[in-house]
């Protein structure tokens, strides 16, 4: 028998909303509403989108040394983040695979971090078994987390506190939202400008009713946030990333600061950092590219990438039918000398070789308020 599937603060809302529910990372999740995924993604993009995202894992790291401790695990500059900056990092292996992605914003008093819903028992582990004598891991279980994306999502969040409008890219601040003291960052995944709200479990239900109230704001689901995600160009872990993968070959080397990389005053230090210094050098095999279709049929995770003579280049770790951009999308792995921009390629897909295009990524601009 399957294992009894965990739910969200927010479970009886989603059935109330008429949610189709699907399991994903030992949890009963909304995959989308009445409406459809096609529709919450287009509202998205033209309005502002409510996700469910407390399935994720929120975490606090204590004590003096946290910043210190926590970059004997990550490649990025995390002692000299600036309180109230949020920074996109990820825990590597000591071959140089990613364990998972994460985002650490620096409190007052302490890190505040958010890692994906499959992975984050192991990312609690490995954060207490390896840094656990430095710092203190505290989990919050007890905290739900809303993301509310989309070019009016400002406008909405701004009516239960006007506050809101001041906060930038990638930081964030204590905002009370209808009477409810709540943690916000300026950040989402859907490539949109757009919230992320650290709320009580026990008042996550009243503040998602708040916004959903707002004549702007709609529910979507997984299905949406799935199809805005891969547009924006972002990884999913454990499907474009993973712990075989490196973040040099993920072209997730931008995040690596230059005080952490080779020559850097802080450089090293953390699992795998031989070989990432090294890719970083000279460059890595394979590369993560972004591919568009030149027919209207969809590529799905999985399928093999082949030259015009059927040799295999890669493969590709997520594809979809683009709703903004009207074409086929998706990621693949290549050979690095076949990553290159404009290069003509071909998926398989049930025995026909589809012709895709190497392009550059996002596939749809992004929109964050900088």
């Amino acid at each position: 028998m399957s294992a009894e599937l965990l739910t969200t603060p927010l479970h009886d809302l989603h059935l109330e909303l008429g949610a189709k529910m699907v399991p994903f990372a030992g949890y009963a999740m909304p995959v989308n509403y009445p409406t459809g995924i096609l529709a919450e993604h287009r509202h998205c993009r033209d309005f502002a989108a409510l996700f469910d995202v407390s399935h994720m894992g929120q975490l606090q790291l204590r004590g003096d040394d946290a910043a210190r401790a926590l970059e004997s695990l990550v490649p990025m500059d995390i002692v000299d983040l600036p309180q109230d900056k949020q920074r996109y990092a990820f825990f590597t292996n000591s071959a140089g695979g990613l364990l998972d992605d994460l985002m650490v914003t620096r409190r007052a008093d302490h890190l505040f971090l958010v890692v994906n819903a499959g992975c984050k028992a192991a990312d609690i582990k490995h954060l207490i078994t390896h840094i656990g004598h430095r710092c203190n891991v505290v989990p919050m279980p007890d905290h739900a987390l809303l993301a509310l994306q989309g070019p009016q999502a400002v406008k909405a969040l701004a009516r239960l506190n006007p506050g809101v409008t001041a906060l930038r890219f990638m930081t964030g601040g204590d905002v009370q939202l209808a009477g409810i003291d709540c943690f916000v960052t300026r950040s989402g995944y859907t490539g949109e400008d757009g919230f992320e709200i650290s709320v009580p479990a026990g008042q996550a239900v009243a503040l998602a009713r708040e916004l959903l109230a707002q004549p702007e704001v709609k529910p979507a689901g997984l299905g949406a946030r799935d199809t805005l995600r891969l547009e924006a160009g972002l990884c999913l872990y454990g499907h474009d990333i993973n712990e075989t993968t490196t973040p040099i070959e993920a072209g997730l080397a931008w995040a690596i600061q230059k005080v952490r990389r080779p020559g850097g005053a802080r450089e090293g230090g953390y699992p795998g950092a031989a070989v990432i210094e090294a890719q970083l050098t000279s460059g890595p095999t394979v590369k993560r590219v972004g591919l568009s279709g030149l027919e209207r049929i969809p590529v799905r995770e999985g399928a093999t990438i082949v030259d015009a003579a059927g040799r295999k280049l890669g493969h590709v770790t997520s594809g979809t039918l683009g709703p903004t951009v009207f074409e086929p999308i998706a990621m693949a792995y290549l050979a690095a000398n076949h990553a290159i921009e404009h290069h003509e390629v071909f998926a398989e897909v049930r025995g026909k070789r589809v012709p895709m295009r190497v392009c550059p990524m996002p596939f749809t601009p992004h929109r964050y308020h900088r």
